[in-house]
């Protein structure tokens, strides 16, 4: 499956990261290197323990890396001031995880407004937004339901229409179906793959699914905290 685009979205140069354990470094990513284009499905995929949240933490700027560098489209977001840097994450990052991590407390609609509103969208063009992405992902009858009303499939559905709706340059998905049973895995594999085409919206996955690697466009082999 191949890309139809050359444009570079996403540069990664030298990228190290370590953690500290009772005084001892461990060494968790080694001189990275990678490039990902505008409108390409990359996975991500190695054991367990090798990197690969610890890599989407980094290019989603939810942590620093110790060393090299990270650019979107020649913009490396480290180099805004702290604000500036939550405020590109909200609008240019989209996030899904293993667990859909929606507030227990607001329906689907809100949940999915929240980004936008955060990212200074007011109350009304916000819920236009979500309810057009939560359309967009097959939950019209779903909107006003908790999650608790929600089976798991539907939530993480919820969880790609919130990724969605500021329209980011990336979608960065965690282990996506690691908590769904093989069909609704299958159902978020052709999801993730329907949005992609018709939005030419990028996604890098770090996942054990041999499903979705084989259907990416390109896969990225992790070993001992660096690329193979």
């Amino acid at each position: 499956m191949k890309s139809e685009t050359s444009q570079t979205l996403l540069t990664v140069r030298n990228l190290s990261k370590s953690f500290w354990n009772d005084g001892l470094e461990i060494a968790v990513l080694r001189d990275v290197n990678f490039e990902i284009k505008r409108g390409e499905v990359v996975t991500i995929v190695g054991p367990s323990g090798i990197g690969k949240s610890t890599l989407l933490n980094l290019v989603g700027t939810l942590d620093r890396p110790d060393a090299g560098t990270i650019e979107y489209e020649g913009q490396n977001p480290f180099d805004l001031p702290d604000a500036q840097i939550a405020r590109f994450r909200n609008g240019r990052i989209g996030f899904v995880f293993q667990f859909h991590h929606l507030l227990p407390e607001f329906s689907a609609l809100e949940n999915v407004m929240i980004p936008a509103m955060i990212y200074n969208h007011d109350i009304k063009q916000a819920e236009e937004l979500a309810r057009e992405m939560l359309m967009r992902v097959g939950l019209a009858k779903r909107l006003s339901h908790r999650p608790a009303m929600l089976s798991g499939g539907e939530r993480q559905r919820v969880a790609i229409a919130r990724a969605l709706v500021n329209n980011p340059l990336v979608v960065l998905a965690d282990e996506p179906t690691g908590n769904l049973d093989a069909e609704n895995s299958a159902l978020l594999i052709d999801l993730i793959l329907e949005l992609n085409r018709e939005y030419q919206r990028t996604f890098i996955i770090a996942t054990h699914n041999q499903t979705i690697a084989e259907k990416s466009h390109r896969i990225l082999q992790f070993a001992q905290g660096t690329l193979q």
